[in-house]
């Protein structure tokens, strides 16, 4: 029998590639020194495409596959993937939710401990001998009875106030609406009020056209010279030229990142700061995550080619 032709955006770990070549024929773009003409060489048999949430799919790809039939998302986010495109041609996409939303929360919560604490450069501090020959590292600030912000109340965003309920924070967050799944917390109508009554302000929120930049000037010096700015979402739900500018002038405190735009080249200016804690884009990476995005990406590859409901579709 003949296998269905996917084409691979990106590597996945060799797991998953396993799986994907037992079942698929897998085009890989990503090995291709010529991606146009690869594109061109298998246009007329893809009918999937395997990518990755940074990597997506734009127009011009889903355009030149005449036989493209679904668009398997392996991450959360799809906001990388043209889905006006995809919708005018009757494309499924899907994604993988769920399977990582812990695991980023626990990594954003790790992000604020870690920074507010000091513990990157306490570690340095012991292994270089300055302990010993200098003295104690210098004081920190703490973390429990704070009050915390967090923009976007969806899957990962409650996670998070679960665990910081834990430290005993005073928790506030924004989204369209208030949510009844969260009758304990304070709903704020906008990201600058709830910047403005923060000292911690995590970013969970969905990336859109509509949330570009929604974290701005306005909204990072609201959180102000004490605040800290924690993001877990998208890189371009953040005005990075604003807080890089909030970060050097002393308007914004500090800041944890996992992502950032044009990663994994990062702006050169945060590397010369040593307010911000800076993070490859791994909120999700523990092997227990990954194994179960990659079942999921298959999973949905594997129920369009056999005429299954998709297990996770957004499209």
């Amino acid at each position: 029998m003949t296998k269905v032709e996917i084409l691979q955006i990106g590597p996945y770990p060799s797991w998953d590639d396993e799986r994907l070549n037992a079942h698929f024929t897998m085009h890989r773009l990503f090995e291709a020194a010529d991606k146009e003409a690869f594109i061109k060489a298998h246009a007329a048999n893809i009918r999937g495409i395997a990518t990755r949430g940074e990597l997506g799919a734009n127009r011009a790809l889903i355009e030149a596959l005449p036989a493209l039939e679904i668009i398997s998302v392996y991450g959360v986010g799809y906001d990388a993937v043209d889905l006006d495109a995809a919708r005018e041609r009757g494309i499924r996409v899907t994604n993988t939710p769920d399977v990582l939303t812990k695991d980023v929360a626990d990594l954003g919560v790790a992000m604020m401990m870690c920074q507010s604490r000091g513990m990157v450069g306490a570690e340095a501090w012991a292994r270089s001998g300055n302990w010993a020959s200098k003295g104690l590292y210098p004081l920190m600030h703490r973390v429990h009875g704070k009050r915390v912000g967090i923009l976007g109340l969806g899957r990962i965003g409650y996670e998070v106030g679960r665990r910081l309920a834990g430290f005993d924070m005073q928790i506030s967050y924004s989204d369209v609406a208030a949510k009844d799944y969260a009758p304990d917390w304070t709903f704020v109508e906008s990201a600058e009020k709830l910047a403005e009554g923060s000292d911690f302000l995590f970013v969970t929120l969905a990336a859109s056209a509509a949330t570009r930049h929604i974290v701005g000037k306005s909204v990072i010096e609201a959180l102000g010279p004490e605040g800290m700015l924690i993001n877990i979402s998208r890189a371009s739900n953040i005005d990075e030229e604003a807080l890089l500018d909030a970060l050097e002038g002393g308007k914004l405190g500090s800041a944890a990142l996992d992502v950032f735009d044009g990663e994994p080249n990062i702006n050169p200016r945060f590397l010369a700061l040593e307010n911000v804690l800076l993070q490859p884009h791994h909120a999700s990476g523990t092997y227990e995550t990954r194994k179960a995005m990659g079942k999921l990406v298959f999973d949905n590859l594997e129920a369009q080619f056999s005429g299954k409901a998709l297990p996770t579709s957004v499209l």
